[in-house]
């Protein structure tokens, strides 16, 4: 099966703003963008996003067939996290969550797990039912490191081995 993994170009948030699951917009200019995106990706392609408006906004104008939408691949919830700058999560919280961010939770949120099992479940079961045509998934870059953790066999401690530009598209047989 022909993937693609196609991040969110960047946001209009603050560099240093944890904002996962907060539904945030892009920063403009974003069509040139877009249109760089759109001319790496299949006519036919099977299109998947994350409902986040970051997300969403860019499937539906690369997409050539209707944009499916699923909230398994949403960004990690950082809980009580979210819009905060990250220098200022209280230490406490902080600490042992980057000790081992694949299974500490973040306070009301989600562990690194939490994400990638939701992930795997979107995978085993969306990519069973057409594999002939490719698969494009518009998501984050938690999402697309969990996919790619799942393909290589990767533990998940070593995701951030993968690098994940906004914007960035990769091709992926899988």
């Amino acid at each position: 099966m022909e993937i693609y993994l196609v991040r969110h170009t960047e946001t209009i948030c603050e560099k240093g703003i944890c904002y996962g699951q907060s539904d945030v917009g892009i920063l403009e200019p974003y069509l040139e963008h877009f249109e760089t995106i759109k001319a790496q990706i299949p006519d036919q392609a099977k299109v998947f996003s994350s409902p986040l408006i970051r997300c969403a906004q860019l499937a539906n104008y690369i997409a050539k067939t209707p944009v499916i939408t699923d909230h398994r691949l949403m960004e990690m919830n950082f809980g009580d996290w979210e819009l905060k700058n990250w220098d200022d999560i209280p230490v406490n919280d902080f600490t042992p969550w980057m000790n081992d961010f694949v299974n500490v939770r973040v306070p009301n949120g989600e562990s690194f797990v939490d994400l990638y099992n939701r992930v795997v479940d979107f995978m085993m079961n969306e990519f069973q039912k057409d594999t002939l045509k490719p698969v494009v998934i518009v998501a984050h870059a938690g999402v697309i490191r969990s996919i790619l953790c799942k393909i290589a066999s990767l533990p998940l401690k070593d995701a951030f081995q993968n690098k994940v530009d906004y914007g960035s598209v990769l091709k992926i047989d899988w």
